[in-house]
């Protein structure tokens, strides 16, 4: 932390107020981008920032508020404690938790901070070469960033504690062209603390031109029913985002029709089906030691053998639903109080080769990688990146991406297969409340779904 903002100070700011609950997080980071438009320079520069917020809890109403000057603590704090009482008409119900003392280093594999930002471009400008010299390309869009992070926590639990950590991001997006045909390829990656993952992505950049180009002379699937084969990367988009955020306690409690659809001990898939969250698997992009309330990470079940057992909460949805905390209150930055959000969620790997998934499709779809997609409530829309017709257990031509579309439900139940080859994707980031891009991993082995509705031509 800064040296001019010490532990005593922050400390001593949560203490003494005529509140339930109070809380001071006070944050600095800095942070590096590159970003190319076309063969084009569009953004380089690096960046730091300092700030803090206050958040406070009086009969059950909150008072919030952010700094960016860390004088005066104390008087912040006092501000947000005016805020709460003005909504404040019930009683505070918070989930019990034990205060901790912790110095929480950062994960590091190979640091971005010591790195010249000539030597990132470097590697930037490589990646824009090998997209620019492929046939056909009309434009492109390519961004780099990392981020160091360092936050201090403090409560009137009795809680304080220093993170740090270090995010590498990088994606781009390739249109290829012909006439009025346009079709578009992405790539993106992510890492907690691991620079050299920049290092070495040269194939994939030409292999993600290549894809685009490729697109332009590929068929459509025709659509309807199919069983559908998803990779890793969209089998894991699809455990995010249509059943990880139904998974969020505060979207639960809120919405009578899901209190009732959610109930713990239901079943919604197979045995087979184990669908995980946790902060506490460890080295990747949702990985941290404590949430921004001090609740230590957890590594939670939320459906065990086909069965829904668990759910992802915060100290305040925890109580209301009589349930324990998970550690997954997260904030974006001192910007924004913590809400509840997914860190590493994924399908847990079966003893079933990706080969045997294939195996029994007569005809189906092979779907990889994602361009984007939305939910509501238990329906999804989700494009595919890329599409593959499968004959006799083999994956055969290029189609032109695809729509997958469902009920949640009835899908998971159609969920018949899960592989051993579990792989997850860092590259993206959560939105949810404002908040947005914060720091999520998803992933799930090959999956396979039968009668899967595909939307092509």
């Amino acid at each position: 932390m800064p040296n001019h903002i010490r532990r005593e100070e922050i400390e001593a700011a949560v203490k003494g107020h005529n509140a339930d609950y109070v809380e001071v997080r006070v944050e600095a980071n800095e942070s590096t981008r590159v970003a190319y438009r076309g063969r084009e320079l569009d953004d380089i520069g690096q960046t730091t920032n300092l700030g803090g917020c206050a958040r406070v809890c009086v009969k059950g109403g909150w008072g919030f508020i952010t700094f960016n000057k860390l004088d005066d603590l104390r008087a912040k704090v006092d501000l947000a404690v005016q805020q709460a009482r003005l909504v404040g008409n019930e009683k505070t119900d918070l989930a019990e938790v034990k205060p901790v003392v912790e110095i929480v280093k950062p994960y590091i594999v190979k640091d971005p901070r010591p790195i010249p930002l000539s030597k990132k471009k470097e590697y930037l400008d490589q990646y824009n070469e090998i997209i620019w010299r492929t046939p056909q390309i009309q434009t492109s869009s390519m961004r780099y960033g990392d981020t160091h992070k360092h936050v201090a926590f403090a409560s009137s639990v009795g809680s304080y504690i220093e993170q740090e950590r270090i995010d590498v991001v990088i994606g781009l997006a390739v249109m290829a062209r012909d006439g009025s045909d346009v079709q578009q390829a992405n790539l993106s990656h992510g890492t907690l603390g691991d620079f050299s993952l920049i290092e070495g992505l040269h194939a994939e950049v030409e292999a993600t031109a290549k894809r685009a180009v490729a697109f332009l002379s590929a068929l459509y699937a025709k659509g309807g029913e199919y069983t559908v084969v998803l990779d890793p990367i969209l089998g894991g988009v699809f455990t995010h985002e249509a059943f990880g955020h139904l998974s969020e306690a505060d979207f639960i409690y809120e919405n009578d029709r899901m209190k009732d659809i959610m109930v713990l001990g239901k079943r919604f898939g197979g045995r087979h089906l184990n669908i995980v969250d946790g902060g506490a698997v460890g080295g990747l992009r949702g990985s941290f030691k404590y949430d921004d309330e001090g609740v230590e990470a957890k590594r939670t079940y939320l459906i065990r053998e086909g069965e829904l057992v668990g759910r992802l909460h915060s100290r305040e949805t925890a109580a209301k639903l009589g349930e324990k905390p998970t550690g997954n209150a997260r904030a974006l930055d001192f910007h924004f109080p913590p809400i509840v959000r997914m860190t590493n969620t994924f399908i847990e790997p079966t003893k079933m080769s990706a080969k045997d998934i294939f195996a029994d499709v007569k005809e189906g779809v092979y779907c990889k990688n994602w361009y984007g997609g939305m939910t509501s409530m238990e329906m999804f829309t989700f494009s595919a990146g890329e599409a593959y017709m499968i004959r006799n257990g083999k994956v055969e031509e290029l189609m032109r991406p695809v729509v997958l579309s469902g009920n949640l439900f009835t899908t998971l139940e159609n969920l018949d297969a899960v592989g051993d080859d579990l792989d997850m994707n860092q590259g993206g980031g959560c939105g949810k409340g404002g908040q947005f891009p914060l720091p999520v991993s998803n992933g799930a082995p090959h999956i396979r779904i039968q009668k899967c509705l595909v939307g092509g031509k």
